[in-house]
């Protein structure tokens, strides 16, 4: 059935998406947190958490941003194939939704215009949009604010087809070590296996948008994160690398069909201050 979405809601349900991003940890967060705390053995590392816990607490009562570093606004559309889209042209209305969210909530705008000569476009824009075309009327919308610490921590190793899974968990233990401080964890960990170069960058950012704390539907890769979590717990990082335990909270992989003669991975780390949000219209 065809169904019509102005672009006017579109942009209301970003800009709450944004809000609540931005100064709400979500409780399954703040939980896993809590969790990581007692389980602590490390005196400085349990103080860190706690820490990071009362950051939150902090965030939500006083409406003030959870990092300083508000982020860079990556957007994810998964768009009905029978859904009209009437008003401003979509993209438009996506960072519109975004300048005005980072305006009336007094967000740091960290966007510059070109990579070299670095200009503030002084609105957070533009947003970095990734847009789907699946079946039936719907509009999916996911947000990701994304830090440019972790962000700068990001992965990608072409694998050969015939290397052990056991390489891949290496990988991403040496990606974590060698990053130490810089991700600020306790990280979530997204994880891109398969597809292109591309698709796996993409799909390590994709992997995040799962519930947070929800296992892989599929057994073989639900072992396979909680292998990694293990061995990326037992480096010693901890929490903003002071030593400790917790250095992840989560890892969520997504995989893609891919050539016989490829096997990529991607890795992208996001910081313990996990901002997202969903919704669908």
């Amino acid at each position: 059935m065809k169904r019509i979405i102005h672009t006017d809601t579109i942009k209301s349900e970003i800009v709450k998406l944004i809000r609540s991003a931005s100064f709400i940890a979500p409780p399954e967060i703040k939980t896993a947190f809590s969790r990581m705390k007692a389980e602590e053995t490390n005196p400085l590392a349990a103080e860190t958490l706690q820490i990071l816990i009362e950051n939150t607490e902090i965030a939500e009562r006083e409406e003030i941003p959870l990092c300083q570093d508000c982020g860079s606004t990556i957007v994810f559309l998964e768009i009905g194939q029978e859904l009209t889209v009437e008003g401003d042209l979509l993209y438009d209305a996506v960072n519109d939704a975004v300048a005005e969210a980072y305006k009336k909530f007094y967000l740091r705008k960290s966007i510059v215009a070109d990579p070299l000569r670095r200009i503030n476009t002084g609105t957070n824009t533009p947003a970095f949009i990734h847009t789907d075309i699946v079946p039936g009327n719907g509009l999916k919308i996911d947000i990701l604010l994304k830090g440019g610490g972790s962000e700068n921590m990001s992965m990608l190793r072409m694998f050969r087809p015939t290397d052990p899974v056991e390489l891949i968990i290496d990988f991403i233990e040496e990606s974590v070590i060698n990053a130490g401080p810089n991700p600020c964890p306790p990280l979530f960990l997204g994880v891109g296996i398969g597809g292109t170069a591309d698709a796996a960058m993409l799909n390590s950012k994709k992997a995040l948008l799962r519930p947070t704390g929800e296992k892989h539907s599929d057994p073989f890769y639900a072992g396979l994160e909680e292998k990694i979590l293990k061995k990326i717990n037992s480096t010693g990082v901890g929490p903003m690398g002071f030593g400790g335990r917790a250095t992840a909270a989560g890892v969520y992989i997504l995989t893609a069909p891919t050539h016989i003669a490829s096997l990529p991975v991607a890795l992208n780390m996001n910081c313990h201050s996990f901002r997202k949000g969903g919704v669908t219209i």
